[in-house]
C-alpha cells in the first residue's frame, strides 16, 4: 500500500516525543559531563559528543518517526504502519477485535494526544496501538469501529 494514502498522526506527536527524548537525554549528557571533569581527557572529547548525539536523539529522531508512521480507516478494518529501519504494516480487521481502549498519559494530556489500543483475538499482535492521535480523534475512531463491531454481530 501506498505511503501518500495514510493518515498522518498529529503534529502534536513530533513534541510530544521530543519531550520524552529530552527527558530521556538528560542522563546521558550528565554521563557526558561526569566524564569529562572526572576523566584525565583533552576538553571536550566526553561532552561534545554526547551533546551531538543528544542533540540528534531530540531533534532529528522524533522527525524521522512521525514521518515513518501513519494510519487507515477504511473498509471494516485498521491499518497500522510505522518503522524507521524495520517496517511494520499491520492491518486489524475489526471482526478480530475484542476490546478497544484510549490512553492518555501525562504528556498526552499535556498536548490533547491520546494512544488508540486495539486488543484482538490471538496471541500474535494481539494489541495493536496507534499512539499520537488527537484526543477526540481517538475517541471517534473508538466509536466508528465499535460501531462495525456491532453491525457485524447483529
Amino acid at each position: 500500500m501506498d505511503a501518500d494514502q495514510l493518515t498522518p498522526l498529529n503534529p502534536n506527536y513530533v513534541k510530544l516525543m521530543r519531550v520524552t527524548a529530552l527527558i530521556l537525554s538528560v542522563p546521558l549528557v550528565i554521563a557526558g559531563f561526569v566524564v569529562e571533569v572526572a576523566g584525565p581527557l583533552f576538553p571536550g572529547v566526553a561532552i561534545v559528543p554526547t551533546l551531538i548525539i543528544a542533540v540528534v536523539l531530540v531533534l532529528r529522531v522524533p522527525l524521522r518517526r512521525y514521518h515513518a508512521r501513519g494510519y487507515r480507516l477504511a473498509d471494516e478494518r485498521l491499518q497500522v504502519v510505522r518503522g524507521i529501519l524495520f517496517k511494520s504494516d499491520t492491518v486489524v480487521p475489526f471482526g478480530r477485535v475484542q476490546h478497544i481502549d484510549v490512553n492518555q498519559g501525562p504528556l498526552e494530556r499535556f498536548y490533547d494526544l491520546a494512544t488508540l489500543t486495539l486488543h484482538t483475538a490471538g496471541s500474535h499482535n494481539a494489541s495493536v496501538l496507534l499512539p499520537g492521535l488527537a484526543h477526540e480523534d481517538a475517541l471517534a475512531m473508538r466509536e466508528t469501529i465499535r460501531e462495525a463491531i456491532k453491525r457485524d454481530t447483529v
